[in-house]
């Protein structure tokens, strides 16, 4: 029987990868060779897109769906299982996609560090995606910030065009809301891995939005959009958190065990324990649908997590990232 990892040790294991997530921007930055439009592409890894047997995927920042189709953001691009079930490059950018969100209409917008060889900004702010990653535009930012964790919230009164982003800036360990992509507004200071925007907000997001972010200590939470945050709910240490339903909040902690709340992280159970090892992303679809990449994989789940099927195989990256 698997032993189970006591408090301690997985707040080291978070203390670790926190400390690597926020460090790791030092050596993404050195690839930027300019301050161009943010638009300028990298290397393909063929005519196809198709990422090399060699290579594999490694390093997944983000996962995601866009009409049934799953995406998962790397540090060399953003993939798609092909036909054959192998990774496929979407479109022709390489880029290191730190942070990746897809909106309820299907928009992707994403924030990272350039391919080697291309023209655009050290810090690629935040762009845009309206094609499903083919394409992409910068919408703000470009130069000045590097996102790591990117939420929205969806205002139920004026429908899905209406969006506030919500991005964790680690370049200046700040949360950063905007209604249009495009003008920002500064709220709290802190020390976090991921965050998670309450699903359903009101006529106003941005302003009552409750946020919920990982830190070292446990997760902390804010009812006033994210301008300020409390003390760790409670002792359990968790990495990623995505919020699927009011009542349907996941998280995986550093060992890769599946959570759930119902009380926006006051309290958490158990809910399996995801294949593969450390987690790097996840991502609730819904409260059935559930996405997780761990060190072996990208692995989905159609019963709220109790059971997973591997979608697409990860590699250990040869950089260490």
């Amino acid at each position: 029987m698997k032993r189970q990892r006591t408090l301690p040790a997985v707040s080291a294991l978070l203390v670790l990868s926190l400390s690597l997530v926020l460090t790791s921007c030092g050596t993404a930055t050195d690839t930027g060779t300019g301050t161009g439009s943010g638009s300028g592409s990298g290397s393909r890894s063929g005519s196809d897109g198709a990422a090399s047997s060699a290579e594999g995927l490694s390093h997944i920042h983000g996962v995601g769906t866009a009409g049934g189709t799953l995406y998962v953001a790397t540090h060399k691009g953003v993939y798609t299982p092909g036909p054959d079930g192998q990774a496929r490059l979407v479109g022709d950018r390489q880029d290191d996609f730190m942070g990746f969100a897809v909106t309820a209409r299907g928009t992707f917008l994403a924030s990272g560090h350039p391919a080697p060889g291309s023209d655009a900004p050290a810090d690629l702010g935040l762009i845009e995606s309206t094609d499903r990653g083919a394409s992409w535009t910068t919408k703000s930012l470009a130069g000045k910030v590097d996102f790591h964790a990117l939420d929205t919230a969806q205002s139920a009164s004026r429908g899905a065009e209406d969006v506030t982003v919500f991005g964790y800036d680690a370049t200046h360990g700040l949360l950063r809301v905007s209604l249009d992509g495009v003008a920002w507004e500064d709220r709290a200071a802190l020390r976090a891995l991921d965050i998670a925007v309450s699903p359903g907000g009101p006529s106003s997001p941005a302003d009552r939005a409750t946020v919920l972010a990982t830190t070292e200590q446990g997760v902390v939470r804010s009812t006033d959009g994210g301008r300020t945050f409390g003390a760790p709910l409670s002792p359990q240490v968790v990495a990623y958190v995505s919020w699927a339903a009011p009542d349907a909040l996941f998280g995986v902690d550093p060992a890769g065990v599946l959570l759930r709340s119902g009380d926006a992280g006051a309290t958490w159970s158990r809910v399996s324990t995801v294949p593969g090892g450390a987690p790097q992303a996840l991502t609730a679809v819904d409260a059935r649908r559930i996405l997780a990449a761990t060190q072996d994989g990208v692995y989905e789940s159609a019963d709220g997590g109790a059971t997973f099927t591997r979608r697409m195989t990860v590699t250990t990256s040869a950089d260490g990232h």
